[in-house]
């Protein structure tokens, strides 16, 4: 596939592609017990517009940042659509965020708009953040809030008032420079506030070269149940479809591992993305005789454990794709038979360019461990982060991005991922989880006298991932109520967050300086000890029902 500089911009791509052909598939969402919804690159661009329209008619100008807070919704690329037609930068933002968490997504990015759902409003305290955030709403009703019965408040309009009302008055095109905003990425926050990741139509140019880097064929169809909120679903699933280097995309509203192998065979899926333990997850399901009966081909994969990864290809006859990549930057894979097995590759030749440097920046020999630096080949890395410069200096120096994670090279220049230099960064299912918000959480909880948050190994085996453990000091360990407290953190706190484990202990060790000593608590961790209790395996009543 050829780079086309016009179709960086999201919305010239869907109307090109739907001027091309309006009536092509490009993707089809899965919900579950629900009926399946199908969209056109004709639905696209109508439904685009009519959201442009609106957001327009109700004072949206460009350069204000619209917020997307759904599942996987056809919506949420309705509304991207829009905000590029209009030159609005957009927020993604988790639905399942709460609480100070999505207070700070709002204010810090200065969002003037936001597009939400019927189930995220229907939580009370949700919808009194959003109304004290002052934002301009808009609300999807969704085919599963209906089946519920949730009853919306009638302050907001309705997207779906929006899209059924005709075609609008075509709004034109706003973004003609490719160096103008597109995304405003939060990142995990695992060393303080989370940042924001100023991301231009520039990145959709190398976007572009995704398709044949990871090998799909124009009759592919890739699946994800991963959300749309995160690069990964964006990068290797919505534009390939966009672009029509593949056949269609399909989505799910979230990942479930025992439907996975059931979705891509009732919709022909060809490739499906993992992340972190998803293939983990997938793997530890009882073998069956079906294993093989699908039409998978091949799996894109970010962190597919090395000691799992030729298992996993012959239990279920893939070929598996490993691949790298950051937010803020750089891009590595390695395809099928290219590379050894546990390495995720190399960066694109002529495009990129990566190193491995010591603590004091100096290139380490191979076979050692050190930080993997980025850079455009033959150039030099840029990264903005919103409102905070100083954090754009510190993570690019002398033209190399600092990525903030440890690898190893081989002799051969292949590189495997170690760990993240953050001190306490935790990582699960991908995600880089702030410890930050869950300790204020336990903090809070009038049962709890002391906490720290850690990370011990991942029980999946996922290269550097984390099951997170809270360790708390409480009045009377004999009578703490461990199960109420898991009932609590699922009501505060997105699946995500809650932690694997509670560790109960007498005190915390710390130095003289009252900083707590994690090693000591990790080295008295046993699952079977005393004081150490496991999360319940279901989310408790009232928790969120995202599962793996």
């Amino acid at each position: 596939m050829s780079i086309d500089a016009e179709r960086a911009v999201l919305s010239r791509a869907v109307a090109a592609e739907a001027e091309r052909d309006a009536s092509r598939l490009v993707f089809v969402f899965e919900n579950g017990s629900h009926s399946p919804e199908r969209v056109t690159a004709g639905d696209l661009a109508v439904h685009g517009n009519q959201l442009a329209f609106e957001f327009r008619r109700r004072g949206m100008i460009r350069g204000d940042r619209m917020a997307i807070m759904l599942r996987n919704h056809p919506e949420f690329i309705y509304a991207l659509t829009a905000n590029a037609k209009l030159g609005l930068p957009t927020v993604p933002i988790d639905p399942r965020s709460r609480g100070d968490k999505l207070r700070y997504f709002l204010e810090f990015a200065e969002c003037r708009g936001l597009v939400t759902a019927d189930y995220v409003v229907a939580d009370g305290a949700v919808a009194d953040v959003i109304r004290k955030a002052g934002v301009q709403t808009w609300i999807v009703e969704t085919p599963e809030g209906a089946a519920e019965g949730i009853d919306l408040p009638g302050e907001w309009p309705t997207v779906n008032e929006v899209l059924g009302s005709g075609p609008s008055e075509d709004v034109g095109e706003s973004v003609d420079d490719l160096s103008e905003p597109w995304l405003l990425a939060y990142t995990s926050g695992t060393t303080g506030d989370p940042k924001a990741i100023e991301f231009t139509y520039e990145r959709m140019v190398f976007y572009q070269l995704i398709p044949g880097l990871f090998g799909y064929r124009r009759t592919d169809v890739p699946y994800t149940g991963l959300s749309l909120t995160h690069g990964n679903a964006l990068v290797a699933t919505m534009m390939p479809a966009v672009w029509g280097a593949v056949d269609h995309s399909v989505f799910s509203r979230w990942f479930t591992r025992t439907r996975l192998w059931d979705i891509c065979r009732d919709y022909g899926c060809t490739t499906w993305s993992n992340l972190g333990s998803i293939a983990t997850a997938i793997y530890s399901e009882r073998p069956s005789l079906r294993d093989r009966d699908h039409p998978v081909r091949r799996v894109i994969s970010a962190g597919m454990p090395s000691e799992m990864w030729q298992p996993f290809q012959e239990r279920f006859g893939v070929e598996l794709l490993e691949w790298y990549g950051t937010m803020e930057g750089g891009f590595a894979c390695n395809p099928p038979g290219a590379g050894p097995i546990g390495s995720f590759g190399k960066p694109p030749e002529g495009l990129l360019e990566m190193d491995v440097v010591d603590d004091e920046g100096r290139s380490v020999p191979p076979d050692g461990m050190g930080e993997l630096l980025v850079r455009p080949a033959g150039g030099e890395a840029r990264l903005s982060y919103f409102k905070n410069p100083e954090a754009s200096a510190r993570k690019v120096r002398n033209g190399w991005l600092y990525t903030g994670d440890i690898v190893r090279r081989d002799p051969e220049g292949w590189l495997y991922f170690a760990h993240r230099t953050e001190e306490g960064g935790l990582r699960k299912m991908g995600e880089f989880i702030s410890e930050g918000f869950i300790r204020r959480v336990l903090a809070e909880d009038s049962e709890i006298a002391d906490v720290h948050i850690y990370g011990v190994q991942s029980r999946s085996g996922a290269p550097g991932e984390s099951d997170i453990v809270a360790a708390l000091v409480v009045p009377d360990m004999e009578r703490f109520d461990v199960p109420g407290l898991f009932h609590r953190l699922a009501t505060r706190l997105e699946r995500s967050h809650v932690p694997d484990f509670v560790q109960l202990v007498d005190e915390l060790p710390r130095t003289a300086s009252e900083k707590v000593q994690a090693r000591f608590l990790a080295a008295l961790f046993d699952e079977a000890a005393p004081g150490v209790h496991r999360r319940p395996a279901r989310p408790p009543s009232g928790g969120s029902r995202t599962v793996v």
